[in-house]
């Protein structure tokens, strides 16, 4: 999961990334509403954490902005802002959630989650299965075979990509938007890196292997039948 938080506070904003950071978000930060715009329209993310009393532009205009252009990724607006009139004003703009600074992380948290879990169908359903390989979302547990797998907050990230679109090759780029922060050079290795340990761990002494490299494309789970090849 991808987030955006749009805040000038550096500490709030700092705080909002650490905790999002140590559930298995990648997170970016935008410090003014300029920026906030700019991402917003421009990268690909399943959630903005918006403060509305921005520098350069406020968190309304983003708000109305990005609604006008048929933007439709969540949206909870965080701010001290907190009156009915104010809250009524977000929502009109296309808001999704309101939550009144200051705030506990574990609310925002859970809003945040609440919020994925209506607007994504994928979470509908906790588990997913691909052949005799299983991850559910919500414990963070994956197994296969009925061997427990543990995986770090990237490995995660990275088999759930793979598994949501299983049978369909998924990009290095959709694999670091979705992982890491824009701040990611894609000329690294770290993410073929990830995908060696993740086969490490997947695939090991299996006989039937199911993460496979698609050269000059990106990375795919598929059961490869007959004598067809992939790396």
């Amino acid at each position: 999961m991808r987030a955006l938080i749009v805040e000038d506070e550096q500490k709030v904003a700092n705080f909002i990334k650490k905790g999002l950071l140590e559930n298995n978000f990648a997170a970016d930060i935008a410090p003014d509403g300029e920026e906030g715009l700019f991402l917003a329209e421009n990268e690909k993310y399943d959630i903005v954490v918006l403060d509305l009393m921005l520098p350069k532009i406020s968190g309304l205009e983003i708000l109305k902005s990005i609604r006008k252009k048929g933007i439709g990724t969540p949206v909870i607006c965080l701010t001290a802002k907190g009156n009915l009139k104010d809250k009524i004003e977000g929502f009109n703009a296309g808001t999704d959630d309101y939550i009144v600074k200051p705030f506990m992380f574990a609310e925002l948290l859970a809003r945040i989650r609440a919020l994925l879990k209506r607007t994504q169908n994928h979470l509908e359903n906790s588990v997913l299965k691909y052949a005799d390989l299983v991850l559910d979302q919500k414990t963070r547990r994956a197994e296969r075979n009925g061997r427990i797998i543990v995986l770090t907050a990237k490995e995660f990230s990275i088999l759930e990509l793979l598994m949501i679109n299983s049978e369909q090759v998924v990009t290095r780029t959709l694999i670091t938007e979705s992982a890491w922060d824009y701040n990611f050079d894609l000329m690294s290795n770290v993410v073929d890196v990830h995908i060696r340990r993740l086969r490490e761990k997947i695939d090991g002494n299996e006989k039937e292997k199911l993460i496979h490299t698609i050269w000059g494309m990106g990375y795919v789970i598929k059961k490869i039948s007959g004598k067809k090849k992939m790396v």
